[in-house]
């Protein structure tokens, strides 16, 4: 017993009846300036206030009301959480526990083991958690906004572009049927940008037919737009995969095609999907201008940090690798559970 209380990694303190400190271990030493130390081992009163923030009542996340020191009202064994300054740590939480282990002289003990590690982990948890919660909510408004887009407006501009074309048939007047192909024409270039706006805020054929699919359609756009060849390669065929793997999949060579025609400088941007080793693997690669890894990037930087960020939403990781007139690459890598689809 002796040596599991000199080794063990929870502080460890014994009081008396009035409050004094009786003995602690070198686990309770570590954490306590030698001011504190000094105050308990002379057994001044209210010495572990000096350090202690609170614990955490039922209404409080930090309180000192109706104290587990100085109140008659808890029960023998009382389990709670409780912040003290540390050494070196600042202030810490912690799982304590006191109770009465000698009745007759009012020996008290409180056990104190740190939670730092598994409050990081609730807040990653939670930071992930809301994050996942608040891209879900734009991509479920970008759908809104594509279809209103795509079914309302875009339908309303081809009945005005029905109703101009008629118009010839109603007149012989050459201004008015001039204008009127003039407005027309304007109309039909108003209705494209407004579907290609359409199919960038969620295309369909990614929640219809699935990654490869959108990204063909995808390509094809931007060949036809900025004259980009992009040489992809797939081997995933119609697989589907969970949503949210899906999504972060096309938004982050969205972005990477996106970075290479605007940084690279080059015409060719190569694109490998595929499987390997229970993962789903982006590579996006290109032989432009590259950069300096760690330098300050050009543009916000925002984009990769972006990427970084999706991909920590389903467990991936994204690797960047680049050298000046080397060219960059960016890949991503997704594990994957065992329930996959194929799209009929």
């Amino acid at each position: 017993m002796l040596k599991m209380y000199k080794n063990s990694t929870e502080a460890i303190f014994f009081f008396n009846s009035e409050g004094h400190t009786i003995s602690m271990n070198p686990a309770a030493e570590k954490i306590m300036s030698i001011h504190v130390l000094e105050q308990l081992k002379i057994g001044a009163e209210n010495a572990l206030c000096n350090v202690c923030r609170g614990y955490t009542s039922e209404s409080d996340l930090t309180t000192c009301k109706d104290c587990y020191f100085t109140s008659s009202n808890h029960e023998d064994f009382s389990s709670f959480q409780v912040f003290l300054e540390t050494v070196g740590k600042g202030i810490v939480p912690y799982a304590a526990t006191f109770h009465v282990i000698d009745a007759e002289k009012g020996t008290r003990v409180f056990i104190l083991r740190d939670l730092s590690i598994q409050f990081e982990t609730q807040t990653k948890l939670q930071q992930n958690t809301m994050m996942k919660n608040i891209i879900k909510a734009q991509e479920n408004e970008r759908k809104r906004i594509s279809r209103e887009l795509h079914d309302s407006v875009a339908q309303e501009l081809l009945s005005a572009v029905v109703d101009l074309r008629a118009l010839k048939y109603m007149t012989d007047d050459q201004k008015v049927l001039k204008k009127t192909s003039e407005s027309t024409a304007t109309l039909i270039r108003l209705m494209d940008d407004i579907r290609n706006l359409s199919v960038e805020l969620r295309p369909s054929a990614l929640d219809d037919f699935g990654l490869e699919a959108a990204f063909r359609s995808h390509f094809k756009r931007l060949e036809e737009s900025f004259g980009l060849n992009i040489d992809f390669i797939s081997t995933i065929k119609r697989t589907r995969y969970e949503s949210e793997i899906e999504t972060v999949l096309y938004r982050v060579c969205q972005e990477a095609v996106f970075n290479a025609i605007k940084y690279a400088q080059v015409e060719t941007v190569q694109v490998h999907l595929f499987e390997e080793e229970n993962s789903l693997q982006l590579i996006v690669k290109d032989e432009g201008v590259g950069f300096i890894l760690g330098a300050h990037p050009v543009g916000t930087g925002l984009g990769l940090y972006g990427m970084n960020e999706r991909a920590e939403l389903v467990l991936g990781n994204v690797t960047i690798s680049s050298e000046i007139d080397k060219g960059t690459t960016i890949h991503l890598c997704v594990p994957l559970d065992e329930k996959r689809e194929v799209a009929i």
